[in-house]
């Protein structure tokens, strides 16, 4: 069988510039489909079973974020269900994966992927329980639906709203929600039933559902990055943001959660509203003091390394979290999941993968239900 290297599939995204041969295979990683953002790979490898292969990644120099493959190891699987790491290193300019095959057919990835059909198996799923409402918020610029799931009581005193997946390939944020959603619907989840008797949650959980079938990292069919259209969104460039933003301010907000992957720093940490000149005292402590319960709810999660503070620039009320925070005076946090390994407990076999993202989502309970009652 010869070699071939395929993507025509949810998600898939290489260009190949040769594939000869197992230890002569060239490929330059494609361009978000309207944007010049270089990150996300997903392909298809068939014919090199029990083949030492080189996979050569040419332009991984000229990466969006070239630092991320640094002490990076991509993901591979035989039946899309169970991924593990390969080796992988990084000369500055290409990257390689050098792997043999144990099956004719494999996958690589950049992170365990999320597909638009467990999207929509995840909606399906979750509106089952009674207490699930689901909402068509509007269509995308392709024409997908952008649905957000209604959990507990609308008249709920307190609102939650959780969003993913603004930059598509980040594909741990989905993972994550799928975690929380599940432990917020289990009857024998104490965290879970509290946190409903607190409050209702709004939850995205795929904020650009077209950027994710087209194999994009960081852009919609647009080519805009959602997550610097939040001031200003249209119907015709951010439609995704237009209509959820939307609904928040139909129904407020006392505390958001847009979650992401990070490309470079191998840790779970979250990002605040601090660079905004209206920062309260009281907003600080309030990051504080969920960042504090979570990382008992959490030993993945620290607040060691992150972001660190930054000024305040005209594109800031353009962010998701600091614009909440403006908007409603609520705790707004981005919560950032890595790409890599994470760091302060590393796995060898799978690194950070789609598994402990839903164990961290099953987790935010605790410092969500701590913020609930102690907020204002």
């Amino acid at each position: 069988m010869s070699i071939k290297i395929s993507s025509q599939f949810d998600a898939g995204a290489i260009d190949v510039v040769r594939a000869t041969s197992a230890d002569a295979i060239d490929l330059n990683i494609r361009k978000d489909s309207h944007a010049d953002i270089t990150q996300w790979f997903y392909f298809r490898l068939q014919g090199a079973q029990g083949q030492a292969c080189t996979i050569r990644f040419l332009n991984a120099g000229k990466a969006a974020y070239p630092d991320g493959w640094n002490d990076y190891q991509a993901m591979a699987s035989y039946d899309r269900v169970n991924w593990f790491r390969v080796p992988t290193s990084f000369d500055g300019d290409v990257m390689t994966i050098s792997h043999t095959p144990g099956m004719d057919s494999v996958y690589y990835a950049y992170f365990e992927p999320y597909s638009w059909e467990r999207h929509l198996e995840l909606l399906d799923r979750a509106q089952m329980s009674e207490h699930v409402r689901m909402l068509d918020l509007g269509s995308t610029v392709d024409g997908r639906d952008i649905n957000a799931l209604v959990i507990g009581d609308p008249a709920a005193a307190k609102k939650v709203w959780v969003i993913a997946r603004q930059h598509p390939g980040e594909t741990m944020a989905e993972w994550f929600v799928e975690g929380m959603l599940d432990a917020l619907l289990d009857p024998a989840d104490a965290f879970g039933r509290q946190c409903l008797k607190e409050a209702v949650f709004y939850v995205v959980p795929n904020m650009n559902p077209d950027g994710s079938v087209r194999g994009n990292l960081r852009t919609n069919a647009a080519g805009a990055n959602l997550n610097r259209e939040w001031l200003n969104p249209t119907m015709e460039r951010s439609p995704e943001v237009f209509v959820v933003k939307q609904k928040m301010h139909e129904t407020g907000c006392d505390l958001f959660l847009d979650v992401h992957g990070d490309e470079g720093l191998p840790y779970v940490f979250v990002a605040g509203s601090a660079a905004l000149p209206t920062f309260t005292a009281e907003q600080a402590a309030q990051e504080k003091a969920f960042s504090d319960l979570y990382k008992v709810a959490s030993p993945d999660f620290q607040d060691v390394h992150g972001y660190g503070d930054s000024p305040y620039t005209p594109e800031t009320l353009s962010m998701g979290s600091p614009h909440i925070t403006h908007a409603f005076g609520c705790l707004s946090l981005t919560l950032e999941l890595p790409f890599k390994d994470n760091a302060n407990d590393p796995d060898a076999h799978s690194g950070w993968d789609g598994a402990r993202s839903s164990r961290l989502g099953a987790a935010v309970l605790q410092p969500i239900l701590h913020t609930l009652r102690t907020a204002k």
